[in-house]
């Protein structure tokens, strides 16, 4: 086995350098646990971005999994295979959504909403040239389209010229929403129910219940991106569902596979219609591996265990509002931004040494642990947490 130093080394050697690393090299974990090359244990209060939703090495997850690659590891979408069609099945019995595309990773998912709206646009309303709205500090994907939908000027930043065709609003202003009516061309507005990477932020009911306004007077879509948030992660299978609508196009990844990658897209049939063979595809997208682990995640996903998320959501917030060093805490379920007096970066290193590993958010702490966390675990984190919060603070 190669030496941590020899990782980093061979790591600055031969891989680009897109990532600033923690000091940590994980070797293994179960559950909430995870364990690092030399022996240290940590609390998960991360689980690879929201992706490991029942933690680490899951016996049922594992077990899925591994029954699927010993029978067929690949096939090509030129054949039938079933542990793809039984999830998209099963997707849209929870959903009420009539067809389902499944691709790779969230920032596919949503260039094919972003398609879909554009194709829907085309052929349904006579819109040559559509334009998406989405909302100032969204965070959609890194593909040249989907940094185009993400509303955050610092990604646009060296990588222009970007996909024309989307402009920004501001979020949770319902007069923002309500002037896109002025927009002929306004063929979708896409958003996150709960903005990730924009600082854990929940838009309010009021918004949402003007874009959905909107829709009725315009005809537009309403895309809910559902990669982060979605699965439960908020409390309910998809965060939609806190704001009593039904979106026209979903886009997911993240935990849907519970760590091998995978990105689905749900439609309306109506949106779906438009559709036709060659118009999209994916070659590995509804790959039998990835696809066995997701059915077995949403399979999981029950009313018990929602219930659960939210009984531990609320734990946390009790825990951190109003501790020394804490200013505010935000966002919904197991999906939560944490601001500090302490700089992110200063509280994300002193966590790690008390064996906690979180994530960051902008200037925020994010927590977005297993949804399964057990309350011994989520209460040690929750300590180191605070203590980490208060040092230094009068």
């Amino acid at each position: 086995m190669l030496e941590k130093n020899d990782i980093k080394s061979l790591d600055r050697q031969f891989v680009l350098p897109t990532y600033a690393r923690f000091d940590a090299e994980l070797v293994g974990g179960k559950g909430s646990e995870l364990v690092g090359a030399d022996g240290k244990k940590y609390i998960d209060m991360g689980s690879g971005i929201g992706v490991n939703i029942f933690g680490a090495a899951d016996p049922e997850w594992v077990s899925a999994v591994t029954a699927q690659l010993g029978r067929l590891q690949h096939s090509s979408n030129l054949y039938y295979t079933s542990p793809g069609v039984l999830l998209a099945k099963l997707l849209c019995e929870k959903t009420g959504f009539g067809k389902v595309f499944f691709s790779n990773s969230g920032a596919e998912a949503n260039e094919c909403a972003v398609k879909a709206a554009r194709k829907y646009a085309a052929e349904k309303r006579n819109i040559a040239s559509p334009v998406i709205a989405t909302l100032s500090g969204s965070f959609h994907g890194r593909t040249l389209t989907t940094l185009a939908a993400t509303g955050q000027d610092k990604f646009h930043k060296d990588f222009q010229p970007l996909t024309p065709g989307f402009i920004h609003i501001a979020p949770n202003d319902p007069e923002a929403a309500a002037s896109l009516e002025k927009i002929p061309d306004l063929a979708a507005v896409m958003f996150e129910c709960v903005q990730g990477e924009g600082g854990v932020i929940p838009l309010e009911k009021d918004f949402v219940a003007a874009l959905v306004r909107l829709r009725e007077k315009t005809g537009c879509l309403l895309i809910c991106d559902e990669v982060q948030c979605g699965n439960g992660r908020t409390g309910t299978l998809y965060a939609y569902e806190h704001f009593g609508f039904m979106p026209d196009v979903v886009s997911t990844a993240k935990g849907l596979g519970g760590g091998l990658p995978i990105g689905a897209t749900m439609m309306t049939d109506e949106v779906a219609s438009v559709f036709s063979p060659g118009d999209h595809g994916s070659t590995f997208g509804a790959n039998p591996v990835c696809c066995a682990g997701a059915l077995n995640v949403i399979s999981r996903i029950d009313g018990a265990l929602l219930k659960s998320v939210r009984e531990k959501s609320s734990k946390i917030f009790s825990a951190l509002s109003g501790a020394r060093g804490v200013k505010s805490v935000s966002g919904m379920g197991l999906m939560i931004g944490v601001e500090t007096e302490r700089k992110a970066s200063d509280m994300l290193k002193d966590c790690m040494e008390g064996g906690v590993l979180c994530l960051t958010a902008k200037t925020k702490l994010r927590l977005l642990p297993p949804l399964n966390i057990p309350d011994a675990l989520l209460d040690r984190a929750l300590g180191v947490i605070i203590d980490c919060c208060g040092r230094g603070i009068c």
